[in-house]
């Protein structure tokens, strides 16, 4: 039996704290579906197309299958769909995990077959948020440290800053 994980998120932008848990996850399970939720109340600076191609390029040289998968709706809909027995959530301090909490024990009200599983972010990328990420871009700042380069190359241009 493959076990199957979900990791959803926006990933507007990925950065190094998404790559850190994406590597993680594939210890945990036989296939990884990359989840991209359809949220435009976000506000997104990606396309979903430019999200998903970003992710599949960003992820090719990791080792175990991966899967991007665009999805709208309930993240557990989504899971049920890609046959997914465990959603996969990153926290990185005490606010995500009161959300975090809130949204897991709902989730388990709807489907109890599904498990939530957390990994603790690299104190490394504790700090990192795709919204903090594009602020910074958007007033000068450097992105460097926060993103893989070709991602960072793609916020420049963005911006208008190529």
């Amino acid at each position: 039996m493959i076990r199957t994980g979900l990791y959803p998120g926006t990933f507007d932008p990925i950065h190094n704290g998404h790559v850190d848990l994406i590597r993680r996850a594939l210890k945990l399970v036989d296939r990884l579906v990359i989840g991209v939720a359809i949220n435009s109340g976000k506000g997104p600076m990606f396309t979903l197309d430019e999200r998903v191609e970003i992710l599949k390029a960003e992820t090719a040289c990791l080792e175990g299958e991966i899967i991007v998968h665009p999805y709208q709706g309930l993240t557990l809909g989504a899971a049920r769909d890609v046959g997914a027995s465990v959603i996969v959530r990153g926290l990185r301090a005490v606010a995500d995990f009161d959300f975090e909490f809130q949204m897991t024990a709902m989730n388990q009200q709807l489907d109890r077959d599904i498990e939530t599983v957390f990994l603790m972010a690299d104190p490394r990328h504790q700090a990192l948020a795709s919204r903090l990420i594009k602020e910074i871009v958007q007033l000068g700042g450097d992105v460097s440290p926060f993103v893989p380069e070709s991602v960072k190359r793609r916020l420049l241009e963005k911006v208008g800053r190529d």
